[in-house]
């Protein structure tokens, strides 16, 4: 019987533990800063947040089958948009948290001159170019209109190696798998030692502009908006800039 009780006496004591936790749905392009960012929080209020990186698109579809995610950081604000649109936000929690730009990258074996911009993908030597599927993800969407912009598309698609998400399409061309890659700036600030990389215009595409909000399913509201609330911290802010983020006014 003893043992019985000690049982349920643990049991009790893990559930409310699980419950404090703060269960944090991400874009892919925070995976370089937001463990540090995560970091910080827990060690400021002794929460517990539970990470998860992905495609935009494909957490979106997660959260409409019932994910159990707290809070939604997108890659853009058409997710967010389409979640609250279902019933699925909590009211008024929507917060724009960071401007994404996009940038060629190419590893550092590779002999092609950046200065050309993203003409360079013509070249002979780049064979394979990794993006993220546009489909789900914002910066794939991103880079396929800036290449369009470009007059580069049609002529450049049937090189492409997509990744199911921005964060997998780095590693591609981080590990030298593709000759280059459009990818986010944060990951390729994250990826300085093996290669080099030029922004693309921010006149070929449309406006990143990435948004959170607080899921209604989320049991504490409280805890997400103070972690909300955290991101405006300067420590934060600054955070986010050394890694290529650009703030909202």
């Amino acid at each position: 019987m003893r043992k019985l009780l000690f049982l349920l006496l643990i049991s009790s004591f893990s559930a409310v533990a699980l419950a404090q936790d703060l269960t944090v749905a991400a874009a892919a392009d925070l995976s370089s800063v937001f463990p540090e960012v995560t970091r910080q929080f827990e060690a400021k209020t002794g929460k517990h947040i539970n990470l998860t990186f992905g495609s935009s698109g494909n957490i979106t579809q997660q959260i409409q089958n019932g994910a159990p995610y707290d809070v939604f950081f997108s890659a853009d604000s058409q997710y967010p948009k389409k979640l609250e649109e279902a019933g699925l936000v909590e009211p008024g929690s929507a917060v724009k948290y960071a401007l994404g730009k996009i940038v060629l990258f190419v590893p550092s074996s590779s002999k092609v001159n950046l200065i050309q911009g993203p003409g360079v993908l013509l070249s002979p030597e780049v064979n394979k170019i990794a993006i993220a599927n546009p489909a789900h993800a914002p910066y794939g969407r991103a880079a396929v209109e800036a290449l369009k912009n470009e007059g580069l598309y049609d002529r450049v698609k049937n090189k492409f190696v997509v990744g199911e998400n921005i964060s997998q399409a780095a590693q591609y061309v981080g590990t030298g798998n593709t000759d280059a890659g459009i990818i986010a700036l944060s990951l390729a600030f994250s990826m300085k030692d093996r290669g080099r990389y030029v922004e693309i215009p921010l006149t070929d595409y449309t406006p990143i502009e990435q948004s959170a909000v607080i899921l209604k399913r989320c049991k504490d509201k409280q805890t997400a908006k103070a972690f909300f609330e955290f991101l405006k911290t300067p420590a934060v802010r600054n955070l986010l800039i050394a890694h290529g983020f650009t703030l909202p006014n």
